[in-house]
């Protein structure tokens, strides 16, 4: 199966890559060596490396602290996976991860975004500088904040992204902090404390703080919270010792849920624009950074074709969850939830076209065009450094992408809004 792969250690060798151990290592026969620099890149005793659309970019390290298994991974300039499995996602330059590490299908990890060992990710969105500790699951997650290495967001040890429900769903994206405002990269870290957790779908504001050992249950959505502690969600059928009866397929609360993944899909449709319009400008230089560009285009793909496909399967539940409930609450049914569960379920097909339209809709051009423009000339000015022309920008400017890829989201939202009318009064889609 992998006949060719001595020869092909040996080939990346002459072409300049470091390979301690070559007997050591593994690469499989569709692993095409043109899409492998040379320059800089150590791979280390245990490694395997497989997929026909793996990128390795210049001064990449693979496997310092342990083997490392890459498999369809686009790695940019300078980044360190340290140990441990790798798959489908990319990573942007100088993301690092330690060792013990398993990333898969659909991450996208940007400039300096790190975790410490044992970290696992699926469908996870990290926007630069943002940072994980030890021992942690933080699938299905978007999160911005922070200014540098020295100013970033921070996930404590220990902490879980509660991402499966007992109804066994996954429409559970938590947003913490936003596109909008985050790709600008100037807005305050967020800290989510040690030993503690998230139950998604949550949004959380710019400069939030959970202390340690909290589990957040509920959006906060106002900038620079402390958040100490959190009560349980309410039930149909409350008891003061917090025990209540389980009815398997019931969905007793379902606004928030699915505003929340509404508005997730929008954020990542604003993302997706923010490179097709800005980033592109910064990765297309020469062949690899073109791979490297369509690689993450693909991970963005992936990733909102995973949240449209698990709301799509809350919204089939809804008929069985509004039959259970009605069994169970007899005549003190809510009909404010049955009308919700009932349009969720009717109007889905109108919602995923709302979904499908808006990846051709690139958002206002009286602000998108002068915003474009002054990247442009920033780019002339002070060259290709993403981070340094994106944080070079003036307030006023920031100010101005924020607004045309805000706009984005907000026209999503609406869109979708009107076809189910029962979710949207007194529902928040701030500005953020």
């Amino acid at each position: 199966m992998h006949s060719k792969s001595r020869e092909k250690v040996e080939q990346l060798m002459r072409k300049g890559v470091a390979v301690p151990n070559p007997e050591s290592v593994l690469i499989g026969d569709e692993v095409e060596l043109d899409r492998i620099a040379g320059d800089g890149v150590v791979i280390y005793p245990g490694c395997k490396i497989f997929g026909e659309k793996t990128l390795i970019m210049s001064g990449v390290k693979l496997g310092y602290e342990g083997p490392v298994t890459v498999e369809n991974c686009q790695i940019g300039p300078d980044v360190e996976l340290k140990g441990g499995f790798f798959r489908r996602s990319a990573f942007l330059e100088k993301a690092n991860m330690g060792y013990g590490a398993q990333i898969r299908d659909g991450c996208i990890l940007e400039e300096e975004a790190n975790g410490a060992h044992t970290v696992g990710l699926k469908q996870t969105i990290l926007l630069p500088f943002v940072t994980l500790g030890s021992l942690m699951n933080f699938c299905d997650c978007l999160m911005a904040g922070g200014t540098s290495r020295k100013n970033h967001s921070e996930v404590g040890s220990s902490y879980i992204h509660f991402n499966y429900t007992p109804n066994q769903d996954k429409a559970t994206p938590s947003l913490i902090g936003d596109v909008p405002r985050g790709v600008m990269l100037n807005q305050p870290p967020i800290f989510l404390g040690g030993q503690g957790g998230m139950v998604g779908p949550l949004r959380l504001g710019y400069g939030t703080v959970i202390a340690a050992g909290v589990v957040c249950r509920r959006d906060v959505l106002d900038d620079h919270q402390l958040v100490l502690a959190q009560g349980l969600r309410s039930n149909a059928v409350e008891k003061t010792d917090l025990l209540s009866d389980f009815h398997p397929g019931i969905y007793w609360h379902v606004k928030a849920r699915v505003i929340n993944n509404i508005n997730y899909i929008a954020n990542l449709v604003a993302l997706e624009y923010w490179y097709v319009s800005v980033r592109s400008r910064f990765m297309r230089g020469d062949s690899m950074g073109e791979m490297l560009y369509e690689g993450v285009l693909d991970k963005l793909d992936m990733a909102l074709n995973e949240r449209i496909k698990r709301l799509k399967a809350l919204s089939g539940k809804m008929p069985e969850s509004a039959k259970r409930y009605r069994s169970v609450m007899k005549g003190e049914v809510s009909e404010e939830l049955l009308r919700q569960k009932q349009e969720l379920f009717d109007r889905w097909q109108e919602v995923e076209a709302v979904f499908a339209n808006s990846r051709e809709d690139p958002g206002d051009p009286s602000c998108r065009e002068p915003f474009l423009e002054q990247i442009e000339r920033a780019v002339r000015e002070k060259g290709s450094d993403y981070v340094a022309v994106i944080q070079g920008l003036d307030a006023t400017w920031s100010a101005e992408g924020t607004r045309w890829l805000q706009g984005i989201v907000d026209g999503i939202n609406r869109q979708v809004l009107d076809l189910m009318p029962s979710f949207s009064l007194d529902m928040q889609f701030r500005s953020s």
